[in-house]
């Protein structure tokens, strides 16, 4: 695997809100899978949450997006 795909296997974290979701839910549209449960915990009134996600199938994971062009 190079540099330029995804980690077969990547935790998402962040603060529960809509940034969070539209992350997972971009990682399952480009093949990922959910594994387990995603970990939830609060700080000073915000909720946190982790979930992981894996690449089950047998090519690469896709290609990162290519942040050197404007």
């Amino acid at each position: 695997m190079t540099d330029r795909h995804y980690p077969r296997y990547r935790v998402l974290t962040g603060p529960d809100d809509d940034s969070l979701c539209e992350r997972v839910s971009d990682a399952l549209d480009l093949g990922y899978e959910l594994h387990g449960s995603p970990a939830i915990t609060s700080h000073n009134g915000v909720a946190y949450v982790a979930q992981a996600v894996v690449w089950t199938g047998d090519t690469l994971p896709p290609a990162r997006p290519d942040k050197t062009e404007p």
